[in-house]
């Protein structure tokens, strides 16, 4: 438990490393995303050249009148196949990476991520117990498991808050204690259903590294209007976060609510995260690398961090993605897998990395 614990204050909560007004984290960050979203589209059995997916995008701009000089298949592989999943993992690298940085303020902590009170494992085992069942071929049998994902990651949550609640306050201790309790029931029911449902257990498996996600652009559709309200929502709580970086005491004494804005920022960074996982499984670090970078190169200003860290987010899952197609081809790796190979020995960095110098958060 030694690597939740929250660490003291330096004062620099609301420093700028490049200065308030300046440019160039936007331009890198949304450069990377713009980059990684084109290779991506670019990337599989039938390879798209870079120039030939910037043109096939620019084509469906109106009034743009752009010779067609590239295969008709081309259109259906970019805008029916690659597209849709490229804006996927895009959208779920921000929610995670927002979500996590959102997280990571709340306990004041840079070890926390977006599955510290329970997102994952109540999405695992509502997801797995769903795979379990025999459902008929239709709709419903396709849109099972992500829903069930969804409304196990909300239920864990909502379990986990009030399970630490203390008359009108929540402490951020009781509710990492409760956290790591319910994910260790939830997880342990987990390995119990896989182990009766062994028919399933591949697919499981697949779904827990981050490997399940339906094709076409409804999973999009589908996400985008939560990840678009739990995201914007945690931009307008950055300056509260900024002030929850002092303490609660001190929080309060500068006339901050302190538990409406603990509960909204629990909800928002929840949401954002419970849709994730139930569109693309469960993939680990991202909510932890993501928004620790950010804050190591831009400063800790939550102002700029969370929406920074959420452009930098899509860009890194999208290049994590890029690595799990190519590094097995035709064979796709999940890519929980690769996060992990990468998000691991980072972990071990940081950890090491706070406990000599603590005074850095």
């Amino acid at each position: 438990m030694d690597t939740v614990k929250q660490q003291p204050l330096t004062g620099s909560v609301v420093r700028n490393k490049q200065g308030a007004g300046s440019l160039a984290p936007w331009l890198w960050t949304g450069g990377a995303l713009l980059v990684f979203i084109i290779l991506s589209a670019g990337i599989g059995p039938v390879a798209i050249p870079p120039n030939t997916v910037v043109r096939m995008l620019l084509s469906r701009i109106p009034f743009l009148d752009l010779s067609v000089n590239w295969r008709a298949s081309f259109e259906t592989i970019l805008f029916e196949i690659r597209l849709p999943h490229t804006v996927l993992m895009a959208l779920i690298g921000m929610a995670l990476a927002g979500s996590g940085a959102a997280y990571q303020g709340l306990f004041r902590n840079p070890l926390a991520d977006p599955y510290i009170i329970g997102v994952a494992s109540g999405a695992g085992l509502a997801a797995v117990l769903s795979m379990a069942v025999s459902w008929p071929v239709s709709l419903l049998s396709i849109i099972t498991v992500p829903l069930a994902a969804f409304i196990g990651a909300l239920v864990t949550v909502a379990l986990v808050y009030s399970l630490a609640r203390v008359g009108r306050s929540t402490p951020i201790t009781s509710l990492i204690l409760a956290g790591v309790a319910v994910s260790a029931f939830m997880s342990a029911l987990t390995s119990l259903i896989m182990l009766l449902a062994t028919h399933e257990l591949h697919r499981a498996i697949g779904w827990l590294f981050g490997g399940f996600g339906l094709g076409g652009w409804e999973p999009v559709i589908a996400s985008l209007p939560y990840l678009a309200v739990g995201l914007g929502i945690l931009i307008l709580l950055a300056r509260p976060l900024n002030v929850l970086q002092f303490g609660d005491i001190q929080a309060k004494q500068l006339g901050l609510n302190v538990e409406r804005f603990k509960l909204a920022i629990i909800i928002s960074a929840s949401l954002v995260a419970a849709t994730a996982v139930s569109f693309a499984g469960i993939i680990g670090f991202v909510g932890l690398i993501v928004p620790h970078l950010v804050r190591l190169i831009w400063g800790p200003d939550y102002r700029r961090l969370i929406p920074l860290a959420t452009i930098g987010g899509g860009a890194f899952l999208l290049a994590t993605d890029i690595l799990a197609r190519i590094a097995m081809a035709p064979r796709q790796l999940p890519v929980g897998v690769v996060t992990a190979i990468i998000g691991a020995p980072f972990f071990l960095w940081l950890l090491r990395r706070t406990k000599k110098n603590v005074s850095y958060w």
